[in-house]
C-alpha cells in the first residue's frame, strides 16, 4: 500500500486486555502509544474486572520510562470497545475476555504485577515493551 494511501486511513486500534485494567494492559497501552507511529496505530487498554486505579508499583515503574500513567483509569472490556479494533492483545484473561467476530486475537501469557516487588513489575514491564516493539515492527506501525 503506498504510504500516502496508508497516511489517510484511520490508525489501527490496537486493544490491551487483563483482568484488573490496572497493570498490564495499562504499561502495554502506554509503551506502544509512546513507540508507534499514531498515524498508523493507536492503543487502548480494558479489563474484565478494573480496579478504581492503576496499581502504584506499575505507575513508579513507568515513570522510569519517563511514562506518566497515574491518571490513567481502567475501564471495562466491552464487545462494543473491541469492535472496531485491529488486534485484541490479552493478558491473563483469555477466558473471560470477549471474543469478537473479525478481531484478531492473541494471549500474552505474563505475570499480573500487582503488589510484586518493585524488581519484578521492572521486568514485566521490559518484557511487555519488547514484545510491543517486535509487534510494531512486524506490523511496520513505525
Amino acid at each position: 500500500m503506498g504510504r500516502k494511501i496508508q497516511e489517510k486511513l484511520s490508525p489501527a486500534k490496537v486493544v490491551f486486555a487483563c483482568v484488573e485494567n490496572a497493570g498490564r494492559s495499562q504499561m502495554a497501552a502506554a509503551i506502544f502509544n509512546q513507540l508507534a507511529n499514531p498515524r498508523r496505530a493507536k492503543a487502548i487498554s480494558a479489563g474484565t474486572h478494573p480496579k478504581d486505579e492503576v496499581h502504584p508499583e506499575v505507575v513508579a515503574v513507568m515513570r522510569e520510562l519517563d511514562i506518566d500513567i497515574s491518571s490513567a483509569r481502567p475501564q471495562y472490556l466491552t464487545i462494543d470497545l473491541t469492535r472496531d479494533a485491529h488486534i485484541l492483545i490479552t493478558m491473563g484473561c483469555s477466558d473471560q475476555c470477549p471474543l469478537v467476530s473479525g478481531v484478531e486475537r492473541d494471549e500474552w501469557p505474563l505475570d499480573d504485577p500487582r503488589e510484586k516487588p518493585i524488581e519484578t513489575v521492572r521486568q514485566i514491564r521490559d518484557d511487555i515493551r519488547a514484545r510491543i516493539v517486535a509487534l510494531i515492527k512486524e506490523r511496520r506501525w513505525t
